[in-house]
């Protein structure tokens, strides 16, 4: 069963797993389990998701428990209206401080939605929380730097998360598309476990029929504490 993060008569938030789909789509054509199936079985009524997560992503995932609402929230999401997404990431490297990554993207051959300019504004403001240095030899390094960052997007681009901490040169850890392969499996290995390192976990907005606003959280589950082992005295200036 999916965790529900909150329920009323007209929305319902689940806290997705890592590695499970929103919806059925031709990109993976293999996957035989999906988010809105499952809270669709599970509340026993049809649901409208409202926005989506990549399949690696896990935390708040919202749905809609009628057309007019779905509408409403679709209408909110695209633009943004009365919204703040926050997302926890592992990364390689240890990135500033803090900082704001303004960088245009080219829309995706597979997004097909609106406005179909080629290339959107974006924009994502991040903070650094922990840094972690693991005994894993990294070229001329004799450990490899990863870090946990708080990630705020500004817009609401395809992959804006995973791409632009790659124009940082900062990848996700376990980002398959964006990342380098060999060290993700290495800290893989390490870790026991393979996974895209980015969490939705909190979602704040405007209740599209009440206007109370809503603020939905989804704590980090128990697998991040696996990082906790390669906590690192963050660097002195």
């Amino acid at each position: 069963m999916l965790t529900i993060l909150y329920q009323d008569d007209y929305l319902v938030s689940v806290d997705k797993p890592a590695g499970l789909l929103v919806h059925r789509t031709g990109l993976d054509a293999g996957e035989t389990r999906f988010a809105l199936q499952l809270l669709r079985d599970q509340l026993g009524r049809p649901v409208w998701p409202a926005h989506r997560l990549d399949k690696g992503t896990s935390g708040v995932l919202l749905f809609a428990l009628d057309a007019d609402t779905a509408r409403a929230l679709g209408l909110a999401f695209e633009h943004g209206e009365g919204l703040r997404k926050s997302y926890h990431a592992v990364v390689r490297g240890w990135p500033a401080d803090a900082g704001r990554i303004d960088h245009p993207l080219k829309r995706l051959p597979d997004d097909m939605r609106q406005p179909r300019t080629e290339v959107q504004a974006a924009r994502t403001d991040y903070q650094t929380l922990v840094h972690y240095s693991l005994p894993l030899p990294q070229g001329h390094f004799a450990t490899t730097r990863c870090a946990l960052v708080a990630l705020e997007p500004h817009t609401g681009r395809r992959h804006q998360l995973r791409r632009h901490l790659k124009h940082i040169a900062h990848p996700i850890v376990g980002d398959a598309t964006h990342g380098k392969g060999p060290l993700n499996r290495a800290l893989a290995e390490r870790l026991g476990l393979q996974r895209l390192w980015l969490h939705a976990s909190r979602l704040r907005l405007t209740h599209p029929v009440t206007q109370a606003p809503l603020d939905i959280q989804a704590p980090l589950s128990s697998a991040w504490d696996l990082w906790r082992t390669w906590t690192h005295p963050a660097p002195t200036a």
